[in-house]
């Protein structure tokens, strides 16, 4: 057996890997924004007057303890050997290839589940709806007036779900902020997933309403915390989504309707992976679990994945929707979805309810990439081997080192590792398309194999 190879202090590389990922760790935390925080408080409002002189902390974007973190990683990365990984200039349409520097690669690194990214109709009703509208709605939809486009994107998403109407907004990270932020108060409790997404979290924060997570898909936990919360509070909202972006699963939607009819709750569930994927149709999780559109409170989604296009939406009763267009501050105060935007979404939803054949190649693929993962030992977590599959290398040196490999080797897949999720649960992130070959998938698990024996 070879002996691992020694650094100038006698340790191995892992042990140094070890050593350094703690000293990182303990860097980034001292200067995380809480501990900053900390330290002003300390300083009286009379010292700062008396001194007459403002800490540089405070009137420099380099002292920002959010710099500070992001310089500190990327010290991290260069003392353990690790290359930045992440922005990549693709040269044309990321789909299950993509071309980086001149260079074809096969591609796991893009949301294109469905491959209507790039698709000729989606384009050309894009490029007519700017020969049409031009490229811009210009103001908000309320002082500038609709386009018929983005109310007939809005009646096709509502459809989906099987609801009243539907509200689009111009990002899908700011839908969730702003639905949530203006919906809820501090008189109200927000219960979401460990494991939401960033989005649902500012949201809480900016409502002022009581914010407690639950463990991952753990619906008896909820249960458990409404029985004890629930009276304490006017409003509650319960946040899932359909399919949870780091690990591929998704929750039992019934059980959670059944606990927010119980608890007299709100029920949001954030579609933004689940469209396109789950359901024979791609209609999402509302589809998959067979439930009726109307039991879930507000449908959430994305429009810059299986629709090709970029924004967001939320889908529910007349009223809810009424409210929000006059009220939320993120479609009110905002221009509105630009119509070749609205264009492209409505055309990939139309091709979505044409050929559920590409939902069926998406699912063939992700279970092919699972299956063979799994026989190899390789660690899928709780990935149900649909759009999004993670491959648990533990540490983040190893997460890092192992993305760079394959690159070298012609597939291109992002690492995710500390403080994105805590060390030790550090992976790739591999994103199916439905392009993806047999080929394609068995190449890259022998060729990640190989690479991982190499650690």
């Amino acid at each position: 057996m070879n002996k691992p190879k020694s650094n100038l202090f006698g340790l191995s590389g892992s042990v140094k890997d070890q050593l350094a990922q703690k000293m990182l760790e303990k860097r980034l935390k001292k200067v995380s924004a809480s501990e900053i925080e900390k330290k002003s408080a300390k300083r009286s409002r009379k010292s700062l007057l008396s001194n007459s002189k403002i800490p540089d902390e405070f009137c420099r974007f380099d002292k920002f303890p959010g710099y500070q973190q992001i310089r500190i990683l990327e010290t991290g990365g260069k003392q353990l050997g690790v290359e930045t990984p992440f922005f990549k200039v693709h040269e044309g349409v990321a789909s299950n290839t993509t071309q980086i520097a001149g260079q074809e690669y096969i591609n796991f690194a893009s949301y294109n589940y469905l491959d209507l990214c790039g698709h000729p109709e989606v384009s050309q009703a894009a490029k007519e709806a700017i020969d049409q509208y031009g490229t811009s709605a210009s103001a908000s939809r309320p002082v500038a007036g609709e386009r018929p486009i983005q109310r007939d994107l809005e009646v096709a998403l509502a459809k989906v779900y099987d609801v009243d109407d539907c509200i689009v907004f111009v990002s899908g990270h700011a839908t969730n902020v702003t639905t949530i932020g203006y919906l809820f108060g501090p008189k109200d409790l927000i219960l979401h997933d460990s494991l939401i997404h960033n989005s649902i979290v500012q949201g809480g924060q900016l409502s002022g309403a009581k914010r407690l997570p639950f463990p991952h898909n753990d619906w008896q936990a909820l249960d458990d915390i409404l029985f004890q919360q629930r009276k304490k509070y006017e409003r509650v909202l319960i946040v899932i989504e359909g399919i949870y972006s780091m690990d591929g699963d998704y929750p039992d939607l019934k059980r959670f309707v059944e606990i927010k009819k119980r608890h007299k709750a709100f029920l949001m569930v954030d579609e933004a992976h689940a469209l396109g994927v789950l359901g024979d149709k791609g209609h999402g999780i509302k589809e998959h679990a067979g439930v009726d559109g109307h039991e879930v409170d507000l449908w959430m989604g994305t429009l810059s994945k299986t629709l090709a296009s970029c924004g967001g939406y939320i889908a529910g009763e007349n009223a809810l929707i009424e409210h929000l267009k006059f009220s939320a501050p993120g479609f009110l105060y905002s221009v509105g979805i630009s119509p070749p935007l609205a264009a492209s979404a409505l055309a990939a939803l139309k091709i979505l309810d044409e050929e559920p054949q590409r939902v069926k190649q998406l699912k063939d693929r992700g279970q092919q990439f699972l299956e063979l993962a799994q026989q190899h030992g390789l660690n899928i977590g709780s990935s149900a081997g649909l759009s999004v599959i993670p491959i648990i290398t533990g540490g983040s040196a190893n997460a890092g080192r192992l993305a760079n490999a394959m690159f070298k080797r012609g597939i291109n897949v992002q690492p995710i590792f500390y403080p994105a999720v805590q060390e030790g649960m550090a992976r790739l992130r591999f994103f199916i398309c439905s392009s993806h070959t047999e080929d394609q998938i068995s190449q890259t698990i022998d060729i990640l194999v190989d690479e991982m024996a190499k650690l």
